[in-house]
């Protein structure tokens, strides 16, 4: 079962992503610019390698993406007050209504994946899902280091 579950959760993850972005360029936004708006929706203000760590991708790749965002007028980056070394991204008001269409889409697609599923299914799909999570986010420290 673990071996199945662990490649199903990976496949149906996959599959979203698909989905998402093929309905998103519609929008003109590409799977990692909705992350990276929805990671920045969720905590503006966030310097360049704390965006590349949520993210989980190299800094050199997160600035790319940051750079594409500003040049669309999506994203601004303003000085850190605390570190003039540093800069800290904010969106702009032109990536609200970016975000709003990109929400519509997430709705239909999440709509579609969940399509013949009760709503008792689905809330304890959920509570599964945010179980699973919690027992993965709480690994205690050093286990995960010990193990590789």
């Amino acid at each position: 079962m673990t071996e199945n579950l662990g490649f199903l959760m990976s496949d149906v993850s996959r599959l979203m992503r698909r989905r998402f972005d093929e309905r998103a360029r519609t929008t003109g936004a590409t799977g990692p610019q909705w992350r990276t708006l929805k990671i920045l929706e969720r905590r503006e203000g966030l310097n360049q390698g704390q965006l590349a760590e949520l993210l989980e991708v190299e800094p050199i790749t997160a600035c790319r993406m940051i750079d594409r965002l500003e040049d669309a007028g999506l994203v601004e980056r303003r000085r850190d007050p605390a570190d003039r070394r540093a800069w800290l991204i904010y969106l702009t008001d032109k990536a609200r209504p970016v975000l709003a269409d990109l929400h519509n889409v997430a709705s239909e697609m999440i709509e579609g994946a969940l399509k013949g599923l009760s709503p008792r299914q689905r809330e304890e799909l959920i509570g599964s899902l945010n179980a699973v999570r919690a027992n993965l986010t709480n690994t205690p420290e050093g286990k995960e280091a010990a193990n590789g």
